[in-house]
């Protein structure tokens, strides 16, 4: 067995391999660019090397410098992670050549399967199930409408060497094909060095399952169940489960099998995953091989109780795996949310910046229920523009699917994350959404429940009962404490008004607050002052905490509490909502108090993110029409199109390619 490791990656997949590599005993090394000199991940090592600049292509990306630090540290073996050079045939051979071991599959292995074209080749060899499409060169946008034409709308054109939803655009027609295949051969060439790309038929209402499989070096191939990552946001996968509501045993058994012939064809050893796309009817087909470990792996290290990274790494110090394919069984259900740094109401556009507040759920396992938080970020630390948004993955584990999913949307609720736009609040929405909790999935979800973006969950009249009463308490908690600031009414007795009007939204709401042993109790009024329910909160809170944990009745609850003027947001499954509890005399005069007015104007184009220009596609004094392309601007690995909203003509154009943008910053002006 390796003494000494290097991770060649960063962030949250770092972390997970040090955290394996420290159970077994191995001393680990970790890389770092400029921006990472105080990541989490160069902390949590044993020893840490400086490899270069913020941009991964001169820094992670660079293989001389991996090996150079291997050389260094003494390192004799190195874990890829995912991304960066986890699938580059050439990264193990070149270590190989230095005597340093791949902990990952061989380089044959990653040629044949890692090529996204060459992997479909492939498949079909082994008549494995494909998916009909064009797998040879597309030389143009031209050619690859044509292609598209016979092959019938909708399609999916995709980098051969892509990943993580880059390089990815669905098209419904020979238009939307060439500027899909324009945006795709960009992304791919920055994010990959290859801006090859392929076409291929999309299936409509499709899920995608996908299959873990592990190898060793003696010829053994098992599969380890499967995953189910239909529910995503521009092919990104946003949340993942296992195993998958769609699958029966028998289906399971085939997908598993036709996996690991495919694997065996390859000579796979280590571990790693085969995509299929699923029909609603549970027909498959193979969609692409990773040869490297999944970001959703987690899920699969939940429902089997086996370790990946350590398999990875037992695999490649030579031994045979210790696990047959009877001895895998699947217990109970897990699901994956990844927490990005984007700002779901506008659209999912990146956030940089300082996590000024990072406090996860506790993780551990009670009553049945485990919550286990994947992260490489920490508080004060930053989210840098140069690298992947997430944050973190958070993952439960229960008996059931409910149960599981019911334990995520609690752990999102406790998870306290300021400084930065985040998705927890999609994540806690989606959670409770009736679709998703009846299995009823597909790759579209996204698109086709939320059409016009999130704009937060509704205020059901449950919840705002809810809410309401966590504000009468936080303020009643609040006034006792001021009272008590500096000794302010020493000596006097304090008068109780127990009764207080509570605005939470747009909806208000009249109760009474009376102190109870060990908390409060909240009665709901009438307009005549008649009850109209009784509810008992106890918790610990005290005034600055970001999160209300609490029984509300006999439910345990958790809420997000930041302050705001004169009151409090409150957030509570997928709800954001304000809230000011006034006394009555007070929302007598609230009343009539003016609401302001948001201004706005649509005279300029503005960057909804940190970013770079990538292109202009208009020029002073050109009219544009609804819809039509402004500028494409690139943020965390992600070119994003900036459509013109209405009809205009362009008066300024205050941008070009290459300019680094601000949020809110002014790209065009219109007359």
């Amino acid at each position: 067995m390796f003494s000494k490791i290097l991770i060649a990656n960063r962030g949250e997949i770092a972390c997970r391999v040090i955290k394996t590599a420290r159970k077994m005993g191995i001393k680990t090394v970790a890389v770092f660019s400029d921006a990472d000199k105080d990541a989490l991940h160069v902390a949590m090592a044993d020893e840490a090397v400086h490899i270069g600049p913020p941009a991964a292509a001169q820094s992670y990306l660079l293989i001389d410098k991996i090996i150079a630090a291997c050389k260094q540290t003494g390192a004799e073996a190195v874990h890829p992670g995912y991304g960066f050079l986890s699938e580059r045939a050439a990264f193990p051979a070149a270590l190989a050549a230095e005597g340093i071991v791949f902990i990952g599959p061989n380089p044959g292995a990653i040629e044949a399967m890692g090529d996204k074209i060459e992997s479909k080749k492939a498949a079909a060899a082994a008549k494995v199930s494909t998916v009909p499409g064009f797998l040879g060169v597309i030389e143009n946008a031209e050619h690859a409408a044509k292609i598209a034409d016979e092959i019938g709308y909708p399609v999916m054109i995709k980098a051969s060497a892509g990943g993580g939803g880059k390089g990815m655009r669905v098209a419904n027609s020979r238009e939307e094909v060439k500027e899909g295949f324009e945006r795709a051969t960009s992304e791919a060439r920055s994010s990959f060095g290859d801006d090859r790309v392929f076409v291929e038929k999309f299936i409509v209402q499709p899920r995608h399952i996908e299959i873990q499989v592990l190898g060793d070096k003696h010829g053994n191939v098992i599969y380890l169940g499967e995953r189910e990552c239909s529910i995503q946001r521009r092919n990104q996968k946003v949340i993942e489960e296992a195993p998958s509501p769609l699958l029966d045993e028998a289906t399971r058994r085939k997908m598993g099998e036709q996996a690991v012939a495919l694997a065996k064809a390859v000579n796979y050893d280590s571990a790693g995953t085969v995509e299929f796309v699923a029909g609603q009817d549970k027909s498959f087909y193979f969609l692409e091989m990773n040869t490297r470990l999944q970001v959703e792996h987690p899920v699969t290290e939940l429902v089997t109780g086996i370790d990946l990274v350590e398999q990875m790494i037992r695999v490649a110090a030579g031994e045979t795996l210790a696990i047959r394919q009877v001895d895998v069984k699947l217990n109970g259900w897990a699901v994956e949310s990844r927490i990005y740094a984007e700002d779901p109401y506008r659209n999912f556009l990146p956030s940089i910046g300082r996590l000024s507040r990072y406090r996860p759920p506790a993780e551990g396992e009670q009553d049945g229920v485990t919550v286990r938080n994947d992260t490489g970020v920490f508080e004060g630390g930053e989210i840098s523009l140069y690298y992947d948004p997430m944050i973190a993955k958070l993952v439960t584990h229960a008996p059931t699917r409910l149960q599981a999913i019911d334990a995520q949307v609690d752990a999102l609720d406790a998870f306290a994350l300021d400084g930065i736009q985040h998705n927890i609040p999609f994540l806690s929405a989606l959670m409770g959404h009736e679709r998703w909790r009846s299995g009823k999935l597909s790759t579209g979800f996204i698109a086709e429940e939320y059409p016009d973006g999130f704009h937060g969950a509704p205020l059901e009249p449950a919840i705002a009962r809810k809410l309401a009463a966590v504000a009468a308490v936080i303020d009643n908690v609040g006034n006792a404490r001021k009272r008590k600031i500096s000794q302010q009414l020493a000596g006097r007795p304090v008068v109780f008004e127990h009764r207080r009007v509570v605005r939470i939204g747009a909806a208000t709401l009249t109760c009474e607050v009376d102190r109870a042993a060990g908390g409060y109790i909240v009665t709901f009024l009438d307009e005549t002052g008649a009850p109209l329910g009784t509810h008992e909160l106890r918790s610990g809170w005290h005034p600055g905490e970001p999160v209300w944990q609490g029984a509300y009745d006999d439910e345990l609850i958790h809420v997000q509490v930041r302050p705001r003027p004169n009151g409090v947001t409150l957030g509570h499954r997928g709800v954001s909502v304000g809230a000011v509890v006034y006394t009555e005399r007070e929302a007598v005069l609230a009343a009539l108090m003016p609401e302001k007015q948001a201004s706005g104007s649509g005279k300029h184009l503005v960057c909804p993110m940190p970013g770079l220009v990538v292109s202009i596609a208009v020029s002073e004094g050109q009219e544009v029409k609804a819809g039509e392309t402004l500028a494409v601007v690139e943020a965390m690995k992600m070119e994003n199109v900036l459509r013109a909203e209405r009809d205009a003509t362009v008066k300024k154009v205050l941008a070009k390619p290459g300019d680094s943008l601000a949020v809110d910053a002014v790209i065009l002006e219109f007359a």
